[in-house]
C-alpha cells in the first residue's frame, strides 16, 4: 500500500481549521454593544451597571495597560432559531495562543450576578439549549486589559504608574449565533483521533485504522453544508472510537484544575477578578457536565471570592458539598517553600486549613504545590502534623541537569518524617489531556511494573481560565480508547489512595527536592525578602509579648483578630512569585509598603505588651525575645542586662588598617577596610586562610539564558571582579561598648559603605553593608574564605538544617552551585566551626579549594542583591541596608542561638521592674519557635518547640502560670497521639522528650 499519511494529515489540518471549526457557530447575527470606560481602578459591580454607555462596534481599540472597559451587549433571538441551540461569541480582542496572559473578561446578567468568564478558550455564553425565538439577551462584561508581558523582555507596562496610555486591544466579533451541536462534537472526534495517531508508532497498524477512518470521515465531510454532512462524517469516526484500551494501559487521573498565580505578571487585586473569572466557569460547566471534577487550591482566593463575590462563593459552596469543587493543598497561598520561616510555614497549614474546616467542613488530606521553586527537607514533618497524608508537585522536572529517578515515592524528611508523594509524569499542571500529553505521561512515568496510575491535572493555568468543554470531550473519548492511556475524572484522594495502595513500598528520597533552576530567587527583590524576614520576626515578638500580657496583666486583651489578618497578609505575600522576587514591579512596590504596614502595626502591639508588662517605672528594662538567654536576660524575660566583662579596644595596624579585640576575638582590617584576620583568642585558631581577605564584595555579570529574575547559571562565575577600591576608611567607634571601621568605596554607578563591628563580650563579628545599587544585570557577592576543611556546610532551614557537600563530585552536586539557608551557614571540621549569619538573606554559594600548603579554603559566600531587568526593569534599585555576622568557634548550638540573637534584637522600655518569662525550657537544644494564644480564643496558651542540633533531647517544660494540663497537639492545635509531652508534674513542670528536629506543638491548659 502506497504511504500517503502525510496527504491525509494535511488535508484534515486544512478542512478542520478552514471548514469545520468556523462552522461550529454559524448565522451570526450581530449584538448591539455599548462601552463604557472606568477611570482609574476596578470599580464595584452596582456602579458599572449604573454607569452610561456609549455606542461601539466590533473593530475599535480599548484599552490602556491595566485599564477596565465595561461592554453593555444586547440583542435579540431571531424566531427562525426557536428550539436551536443559540450562544453568543464575545471576542474581546483575543490572541488565541495565550490564554491568562492578556485581556479577560467577566460577564454579568443585568442584575449583577455573574455568568462565566471569557478567555481565549472561553469566548462564548449559551443563550439557550431550546431557545426561544424573541427572547431578549442583556449581558455587562467588566473586561480588563491586561498587559501581555511573557514575551521575557524589559517592559515598563508591568505597572501602572509607568504603563503607556495606548489602546493594547481591538474589539473582535460580538454575535448572537446558532451553536451546531454534531459539528462541534466532531472538531472533538477529529481533534482527538488525530492527536493520538500522531503518537503512535507508524508501524502499529492502529495508526493506520486511525488514518484511513480520518480519511473516510472528511470524505463524508460536504464542504458546502458542514453541519448537515456532520453527523455522516461522526458515524465513520465511531468504529475507531469505540475500540478499547489495552488492558495494560496506563491509567490517569485527570483532575480538573486552574492554577492561579496569586501574583505574578499581574498585580494582587487582578487575581480577585482571575479567581472569580475562572471559578464561574467552573461552577457552570459543573452544571452541564455531571462527571467534572474541579481540585482549587489557596485558600487566600476562595477567600477573596467570599468577600468580594458573595453570591459566587455560594454556589462554589453547593459544589464543594456536592464533592465535585475539591478544595486541596491545606495552604493559605501556594507559597514558596524555600525561604519561608518555620513558623511561617505552620501558620500557611494552620489558617489554610482552618478556612476549609471553618467553611466548607472539609479536612483537605493532600498538599499541592505544582509550582514552587523546590521544596524543603522540613516540609515532611509539616504536612504530617498538619494533618495531611499526601504531597503533589510536578516543579522538579523543571531542573536542569539532572532527571528526578520516581514519580511515585515516599519523601522523607530531615526529621525522619515521610509523605507519600506524586509527581505527575505529564510535567505539566496544565494540561490540554490532548494525545501528545497522555502519550508522554505515560511513557515518561517512572514506576512502570509496579505502579499503573498517574494524575493528570487538567485547565488553563498560571493566569487562570480553568478546565473547558473541550478538555471533558477528550476525558470522556480517551476513557477506553485503544492507543491511549485510560483517562477518569476523579478526586484527587482517590487518586492517592489508589497509587498508595498498589504502591505501599514505593522508593524513598531523602532530604530537600532541589529545583536545578530558578536559583537566583533566593536573591531577586531584597527589599521584598527583607520584609518578609522581619514581618516574621516582629510577629514572633508581638504574639509572644501578647501572650505575657494575657496572662499576667488583668484587662489586657489579647489582639487576635488583629495578629491573624497580620499574618494572613504575611502569608500572601509568601506566595511563590512574591517572595522568589519574580512579580513586575507592581506587586514588588506594593509588598514594600505593605510591609512598612505591618512592621509598623506588630511594632505596635509588640510596645503595647511590653509596657503592660512592665508597669510604671523608670527603670530600663530590656526585653528578650530571642529563645535563649542574652546578656544575663532570659529568653522571653526583661530586666537589666549584664556588662560586658571586658572592653573592646582599636588600635592602628602595622602596614595600614585596624586590630580590634574584646577578650575573645582579635579582628584585623587591612588598608582596605577588608578583614584579613579574625583569631579566635580561646581556641587560638585563625578563622580566615592564609593570605585571603574576607568580607570582600565581588560583582559578577548576570545574564541568564532565560528567566532573567529567576536564574542565575553557573557562568555567571567565570568573571568577577573584586572591590577593593577605597574611598574613605575611619574608624567610626571606638569601644568600650563597641568598636566600628567604616569604608566607603565606589563602583560603577553604585556605591557601598561597609562596616566591622566587634562588641565587648561578643563572639560574633557584625558587619554592615549600606549599598546605593544602580547597577544592570549584575551580581554582588560578599566572600568568607575560611581556614576550615569541610566535606559539607548546615544550613538552616525550618525547625532545623540540611548538610550539603562542598565538592562536586557527582551532578547532583555540581547542580547545587547556588543554595538557601535561613539565618546561618555552618562549616566546620571536628572541633571547631564556624557560622555566617544574616538579617534578610537567602541565597549562598560554597566552594572549596586546596592551598599550596595542604590546607582547604572553603569559600562561603552571601548573595546580596542582582539586577534583573525581567519581570521589573527596576528590580533592586536604590538602597539597601544589609547586615551578617562572621562567628568563630561556633558549633551548630551557638549557629542557632547566635542566628536568632541577630534576627531577634533587644528591646528597651522603661517599667518598673524585670518581668519573668511566661515559661522556660532548661535544654538549649530545644528551640521554643512560638508563644501564642490557642485559636479557639479558650485563652490556653500554645508553645511550638523543636530540637535543632539534629540529635535527641530531654527537656523540661516550666510555665510561669498556673498549668492544670499539658497536651501533644497537631499543627492545628488539635489533640495528637504522641509521646513527647509527659503530663504535668506536681510541681507543674513538663517533661519534653524529643527526637533529632522534632516539632513539639505543647497546648498548655491554664488554671
Amino acid at each position: 500500500m502506497h504511504d500517503d499519511r502525510s496527504i491525509t494529515e494535511h488535508r484534515l489540518r486544512r478542512v478542520l481549521s478552514e471548514r469545520i471549526r468556523p462552522a461550529v457557530h454559524t448565522g451570526p447575527v450581530p449584538l448591539t454593544v455599548g462601552r463604557w470606560d472606568a477611570p482609574g481602578e476596578p470599580v464595584p459591580v452596582a456602579e458599572a451597571l449604573a454607569a452610561s454607555y456609549v455606542p461601539c462596534a466590533p473593530g475599535e481599540v480599548w484599552g490602556p495597560a491595566w485599564g477596565t472597559t465595561w461592554f453593555k451587549v444586547t440583542g435579540t433571538v431571531p424566531a427562525a432559531w426557536a428550539g436551536r441551540t443559540v450562544e453568543a461569541v464575545l471576542d474581546l480582542g483575543f490572541d488565541r495562543m495565550m490564554p491568562g496572559f492578556q485581556c479577560e473578561g467577566l460577564v454579568h446578567r443585568a442584575d449583577g450576578g455573574e455568568v462565566k468568564g471569557l478567555n481565549p478558550y472561553n469566548d462564548w455564553v449559551r443563550v439557550g439549549d431550546r431557545a426561544a425565538g424573541g427572547e431578549d439577551v442583556e449581558w455587562y462584561i467588566e473586561a480588563a486589559a491586561n498587559p501581555v508581558l511573557v514575551d521575557h523582555r524589559p517592559t515598563t507596562e508591568g505597572d501602572r504608574l509607568t504603563s503607556g496610555e495606548q489602546p493594547l486591544y481591538r474589539l473582535g466579533r460580538m454575535d448572537l449565533t446558532v451553536f451546531e451541536t454534531q459539528v462541534w462534537e466532531l472538531v472533538q472526534d477529529l481533534d482527538v483521533l488525530y492527536d493520538l495517531m500522531t503518537q503512535l508508532d507508524t508501524r502499529d497498524a492502529r495508526r493506520h485504522a486511525i488514518l484511513h477512518a480520518l480519511g473516510a470521515a472528511l470524505d463524508a465531510v460536504d464542504l458546502d453544508d458542514v453541519p448537515g454532512s456532520a453527523a455522516a462524517a461522526r458515524a465513520r469516526l465511531a468504529p475507531v472510537l469505540a475500540a478499547p484500551a489495552n488492558a495494560s494501559a496506563h491509567r490517569i487521573s485527570a483532575v480538573g484544575h486552574a492554577h492561579i498565580d496569586s501574583a505574578w505578571l499581574w498585580p494582587l487585586r487582578e487575581t480577585v477578578r482571575k479567581v472569580a473569572r475562572t471559578t464561574a466557569n467552573v461552577v457552570g460547566l459543573m452544571d452541564e457536565h455531571p462527571e467534572f471534577v474541579f481540585a482549587m487550591s489557596q485558600a487566600q482566593q476562595l477567600d477573596w471570592i467570599k468577600t468580594h463575590r458573595p453570591e459566587l462563593f455560594e454556589r462554589i459552596k453547593k459544589k464543594i458539598a456536592e464533592g465535585r469543587f475539591v478544595p486541596v493543598g491545606g495552604m493559605w497561598v501556594e507559597s514558596d517553600t524555600n525561604m519561608v520561616g518555620g513558623e511561617a510555614m505552620v501558620r500557611q497549614f494552620l489558617y489554610g486549613k482552618k478556612f476549609f474546616l471553618d467553611e466548607f467542613g472539609v479536612e483537605t488530606q493532600n498538599v499541592w504545590l505544582p509550582d514552587s521553586f523546590g521544596y524543603t527537607a522540613a516540609l515532611p514533618q509539616i504536612v504530617r502534623l498538619s494533618g495531611s497524608r499526601w504531597f503533589l508537585t510536578q516543579k522538579i522536572c523543571w531542573s536542569q541537569m539532572n532527571a528526578f529517578p520516581h514519580h511515585t515515592f515516599w519523601w522523607e524528611g530531615i526529621d525522619g518524617t515521610r509523605v507519600f508523594t506524586h509527581f505527575p509524569p505529564v510535567d505539566t499542571y496544565n494540561s490540554d489531556l490532548g494525545g501528545a500529553q497522555l502519550a508522554h505521561a505515560a511513557r515518561n512515568y517512572r514506576e512502570k511494573g509496579r505502579g499503573s496510575r498517574s494524575l493528570v491535572p487538567f485547565g488553563w493555568g498560571d493566569g487562570g481560565g480553568g478546565p473547558t468543554r473541550e478538555h471533558l470531550a477528550r476525558a470522556r473519548r480517551q476513557r477506553d480508547l485503544e492507543g491511549s492511556p485510560r483517562v477518569e475524572i476523579e478526586r484527587p484522594d482517590a487518586f492517592f489512595e489508589k497509587a498508595h495502595a498498589e504502591y505501599e513500598d514505593a522508593p524513598v528520597w531523602a532530604g530537600e527536592l532541589y529545583l536545578e533552576l530558578h536559583r537566583g530567587t533566593y536573591t531577586s527583590q531584597a527589599r521584598t525578602k527583607q520584609g518578609n524576614r522581619r514581618s516574621e520576626s516582629l510577629l514572633r515578638e508581638a504574639e509572644l509579648w501578647a501572650s505575657t500580657a494575657a496572662v499576667r496583666v488583668a484587662g489586657y486583651t489579647y489582639p487576635y483578630e488583629e495578629l491573624e489578618r497580620l499574618w494572613k497578609t504575611v502569608l500572601l505575600h509568601q506566595f511563590h512569585d512574591i517572595l522568589p522576587g519574580s512579580s513586575i514591579a507592581w506587586v514588588h512596590r506594593e509588598a514594600r509598603a505593605t510591609y512598612a504596614r505591618v512592621h509598623e502595626e506588630l511594632r505596635a502591639i509588640t510596645l503595647g505588651a511590653q509596657r503592660a508588662l512592665a508597669g510604671e517605672g523608670a527603670e530600663e528594662l530590656v526585653f528578650n525575645c530571642a529563645p535563649h538567654t542574652r546578656r544575663g536576660i532570659p529568653a522571653g524575660g526583661a530586666g537589666r542586662p549584664a556588662d560586658a566583662a571586658e572592653p573592646v579596644t582599636v588600635e592602628e595596624r602595622h602596614g595600614g588598617g585596624q586590630v580590634l579585640a574584646n577578650g575573645r576575638l582579635l579582628v584585623e582590617t587591612d588598608a582596605r577596610g577588608l578583614l584579613v584576620s579574625v583569631y579566635d583568642l580561646e581556641a587560638r585558631r585563625e578563622t580566615l586562610a592564609p593570605g585571603a581577605a574576607a568580607n570582600l564584595l565581588q560583582i559578577h555579570p548576570d545574564f541568564p539564558n532565560m528567566w532573567d529574575a529567576w536564574d542565575i547559571d553557573a557562568f555567571y562565575r567565570n568573571n568577577v571582579t573584586d572591590l577593593v577600591a577605597v574611598d574613605a576608611l575611619e574608624v567610626a567607634e571606638s569601644g568600650p561598648r563597641a568598636a566600628t571601621v567604616r569604608v566607603t568605596r565606589s563602583f560603577g554607578r553604585s556605591t557601598a559603605v561597609q562596616t566591622v563591628t566587634l562588641r565587648a563580650g561578643a563572639r560574633t563579628v557584625e558587619l554592615g553593608l549600606e549599598v546605593d545599587w544602580h547597577e544592570t544585570e549584575k551580581f554582588l557577592k560578599a566572600a568568607f574564605p575560611l581556614d576550615v576543611k569541610a566535606d559539607r556546610t548546615a544550613s538552616e532551614t525550618q525547625f532545623g538544617h540540611v548538610h550539603r557537600a562542598t565538592h562536586t563530585n557527582t551532578s547532583w552536586e555540581a547542580a547545587k552551585f547556588e543554595i538557601c539557608a535561613h539565618r546561618w551557614i555552618h562549616a566546620e571540621e571536628p572541633g571547631w566551626g564556624v557560622a555566617l549569619l544574616n538579617d534578610s538573606t537567602y541565597g549562598h554559594d560554597v566552594t572549596r579549594d586546596v592551598r599550596p600548603d595542604g590546607g582547604q579554603t572553603t569559600t562561603v559566600r552571601l548573595s546580596l542583591l542582582r539586577a534583573p531587568r525581567y519581570p521589573d526593569p527596576e528590580t533592586d534599585q536604590g538602597t539597601h541596608s544589609l547586615r551578617y555576622a562572621l562567628a568563630p568557634g561556633a558549633g551548630i548550638g551557638d549557629a542557632v542561638r547566635e542566628g536568632h540573637a541577630f534576627n531577634l534584637p533587644e528591646r528597651a522600655v522603661t517599667g518598673a521592674g524585670p518581668v519573668a518569662p511566661l515559661l522556660a525550657v532548661d535544654e538549649d537544644a530545644v528551640v521554643v519557635e512560638a508563644v501564642k494564644l490557642a485559636e479557639d480564643r479558650g485563652g490556653d496558651v500554645i508553645v511550638r518547640l523543636y530540637e535543632s542540633r539534629g540529635g535527641r533531647a530531654t527537656a523540661t517544660l516550666t510555665a510561669g502560670f498556673p498549668v492544670t494540663g499539658a497536651v501533644e497537639s497537631d499543627l492545628l492545635e488539635r489533640p495528637l497521639a504522641g509521646t513527647a509531652v509527659g503530663p504535668v508534674a506536681p510541681d507543674g513542670t513538663v517533661a519534653l522528650t524529643l527526637r533529632p528536629f522534632q516539632i513539639v506543638t505543647v497546648r498548655l491548659r491554664r488554671g
